[in-house]
C-alpha cells in the first residue's frame, strides 16, 4: 500500500510523492496522521531549503501533528490500533549531563522527527519511549497538534521565573507571540503585546492581552512601550518573539530594574547586537535565551490543552488538503494567516 509524503528538495521547492507505507520496526509505531499544522519553522525551512539541526534535503518535513496508531512494531506494548496520539518532535538521550540535570532541550544527542506532511509517519523507538502521548477523544486533532509549539512556549515562560501577577511585554503577535500571550494571561500575568499588524493584535486581545500596541518594524519603540507598564518604569519581563536583532536591543530598554529579558525568537546565524552595558549592569537585568522544549513542558502543555486552560484555536486561520500545502506556506510568508491545518 502506498501513501503520500511531502518532500523538501531545496529552497521553496517541495514535491508530493507516493511511496510505500513504512512498516514499523522493533520498538516503533506507525501513526496515521489526522491533522498536521504549519509553523514558522516550516516557513524558514521552506525558504532556506533546510535546517542546520533538524533536517537536510531531500527529506520529508513538517513536525506538528496528531493522529491514530495504525500498527505497533515488535516489542511495543501499551498501544492499540486507533489510539489517539500526539508526538513531540524531539527525543533526548536521557543519559547525558544535560538530560540528568532536567535540561533535555540541550541534550547533546537530541534527535528530531520530521515528516508530518504525509498520510502516515513511522515513529522511531526513542520517540515511542519518550515523546509519544495519548490524548482524550474530546480534544480535536488539530488542537492536540499544537502541543509542540505550546511546550516550547511553556519552557520559555518557565525560564522567566515570574512572580505572581507580573507585567510582561511580548514583542511579536505571530503564532509564538500569541501563544506566549495566552500562556502568560492564563498564568495570571498582565500582558502587553507589540506588533505592526492590527489584525494580529486583535487576536492577542482575544487570547488575553491587556494592552496591544501597534508599532513600526525595527527599533526605536522602547520609550513609548514603557509607558504601557503600570508605573511607566518598565515591565517585569520582555519577551522577543520576532527574531529581529533590533527588537532584541529594544527589549533590554523596556524592563524595569531587576527585570528579565527573554530572547525567545531566534535570529539568523552569526547575528550580533549592541548592548547598553551600564543599563544591564546597574539595573541588574537578567538576559536569557530559551530554546525548544523539555519532557516536563510537553507534559504541562498537554495538560493545559486537555483541561482547556487556554484555547489556542484562534491561531488556526485556515484548513487545506495535503496537496495544497505550498499555498498554505506561501500564505504564511505573506502574513495572510497565522497557522494552517493540513488534512491528509
Amino acid at each position: 500500500m502506498n501513501h503520500r509524503v511531502t518532500y523538501l528538495l531545496g529552497p521553496e521547492h517541495i514535491e508530493l510523492r507516493e511511496e510505500p507505507v513504512p512498516l514499523p520496526r522493533e520498538g516503533e509505531l506507525l501513526v496515521r496522521i489526522r491533522a498536521a499544522i504549519t509553523c514558522g519553522t516550516d516557513v524558514k525551512v521552506f525558504r532556506r531549503g533546510g535546517h542546520p539541526r533538524m533536517l537536510q534535503v531531500p527529506t520529508p518535513f513538517g513536525h506538528e501533528f496528531a493522529g491514530t496508531v495504525e500498527e505497533s512494531g515488535p516489542g511495543v506494548t501499551g498501544y492499540e490500533p486507533g489510539d489517539r496520539v500526539v508526538v513531540a518532535n524531539s527525543a533526548p538521550c536521557g543519559r547525558c549531563a544535560y538530560c540528568e540535570a532536567g535540561r533535555e532541550n540541550l541534550c547533546r544527542d537530541l534527535q528530531y522527527l520530521n515528516g508530518a506532511f504525509a498520510d502516515y509517519i513511522r515513529i522511531p523507538e526513542r520517540f515511542v519511549r519518550t515523546s509519544t502521548h495519548r490524548f482524550d477523544g474530546d480534544l480535536p486533532y488539530e488542537v492536540a497538534a499544537l502541543l509542540e509549539p505550546l511546550a516550547c512556549v511553556v519552557h520559555g515562560v518557565d525560564a522567566c521565573k515570574l512572580g505572581d501577577g507580573a507585567e510582561a511585554l511580548v514583542y511579536g503577535a505571530g503564532p509564538i507571540g500569541l501563544l506566549l500571550t495566552a500562556v502568560l494571561a492564563a498564568g495570571g500575568h498582565r500582558v502587553a503585546v507589540a506588533d505592526p499588524n492590527p489584525q494580529r493584535l486583535e487576536v492577542a486581545r482575544v487570547l488575553g492581552a491587556r494592552e496591544t500596541v501597534e508599532v513600526s518594524r525595527g527599533s526605536g519603540e522602547a520609550g513609548r512601550l514603557r509607558t504601557y507598564s503600570r508605573d511607566g518604569d518598565g515591565f517585569d519581563c520582555a519577551i522577543d518573539a520576532t527574531g529581529v536583532p533590533e527588537v532584541w536591543q529594544d527589549a533590554v530598554s523596556c524592563v524595569r530594574p531587576g527585570g528579565v529579558v527573554n530572547f525567545f525568537g531566534g535570529c539568523p546565524p552569526a547575528t550580533r547586537i549592541s548592548l547598553d552595558t551600564a543599563l544591564v549592569h546597574y539595573n541588574e537585568l537578567t538576559l536569557k535565551g530559551a530554546y525548544h522544549h523539555r519532557p516536563a513542558t510537553v507534559s504541562q502543555a498537554l495538560d493545559m490543552l486537555s483541561r482547556k486552560t487556554l484555547d489556542p484555536r484562534p491561531l488556526l486561520s485556515a484548513e487545506v488538503p495535503l496537496e495544497n500545502l505550498e499555498n498554505a506556506l506561501r500564505s504564511m510568508m505573506a502574513k495572510e494567516v497565522l497557522k494552517v491545518v493540513v488534512r491528509p
